[in-house]
Order: structure tokens, then C-alpha cells, then sequence
């Protein structure tokens, strides 16, 4: 598999997490924002610098980032050349559909994969500049699954 662009983790709260990583890790951040899908809103942010980068994502319950109230390792991020394919790909590797936001206007899916416990993010790499220039990061350097 292709390297990855980023690894998510879904936090109570944001503010928290993002202080916690930057002591620790000496991570930077760009401004977290809200955000709406369906009937969920969630806040979210990146970190900044170099790929992979670190998601941030706080969800309400019932969404797809409902942590439960305790903060969790959620997904791996992928660039997929094909989202539909690549979604079969992973399907017929043993890692289903867990989410789409597809039917939201949005172009990811999460497939599941129970061994880890967590969930695969393949996003439409027609997004890659969108998601660049709108988080002020450099996406050139990752690869793109299904290249």
C-alpha cells in the first residue's frame, strides 16, 4: 500500500488533544473549524509541516468520530486514484465499508478493519489541491493509491 497522508484520532476535545501533542511532540496546528455533514456537526483540525499529518476530529455522538467521550486512534488516510475501486479493493481484501460520505457530497469511505481495531480513510486524490491550498499544507510528496 501507498504511504499514507495522514493518521486520525477522534478526541473529546480538540483544544486539549491539540495542547497535549504540541507539549509532547512539539506539533503545530493550523485553526481547528466546525464543520457539517447530514445532521453532524464536528470540529476538526491538521497539523502542520511535512505529510504524513496528524487529524483531529471531534464528533458528536452517533456520528461517524463518536469517541465516546474518550479519545481514540480512529483511521489511516490514503489519496485513492479510483475511490470506487479502490473501496472494492479493500472490500475483497476483508476491510468492508464502515462509512461513506459520498452520499453527503463528500468523496472518502471508511472501511473497517477489526484486527487494529480502527478504520481506513480513502479519499478522491482529485481533493489533494483543494485540501492543500484550504489547510495551507504540502500534499505534493504522498503517494496516491491505485497509481
Amino acid at each position: 500500500m501507498a504511504d499514507f497522508y495522514h493518521v486520525c484520532f477522534t478526541v473529546p476535545d480538540i483544544e486539549r488533544a491539540m495542547g497535549e501533542l504540541t507539549a509532547a511532540t512539539g506539533a503545530q496546528w493550523g485553526a481547528p473549524r466546525t464543520e457539517t455533514m447530514g445532521d453532524w456537526e464536528f470540529r476538526i483540525v491538521f497539523s502542520r509541516g511535512d505529510a504524513p499529518f496528524i487529524e483531529l476530529i471531534e464528533g458528536p455522538p452517533g456520528s461517524p468520530w463518536d469517541c465516546g467521550g474518550r479519545a481514540r486512534f480512529d483511521h489511516l488516510g490514503y489519496w485513492a486514484a479510483d475511490l470506487e475501486r479502490e473501496g472494492g479493493r479493500l472490500e475483497a481484501a476483508g476491510a468492508p465499508l464502515d462509512f461513506s460520505g459520498c452520499p453527503y457530497g463528500r468523496p472518502f469511505a471508511y472501511h473497517r478493519l477489526d484486527s487494529i481495531g480502527a478504520r481506513i480513510e480513502v479519499v478522491d486524490a482529485a481533493r489533494r489541491p483543494a485540501f492543500a491550498s484550504s489547510w495551507g499544507l504540502d500534499c505534493e510528496g504522498t503517494a496516491v493509491l491505485g497509481e
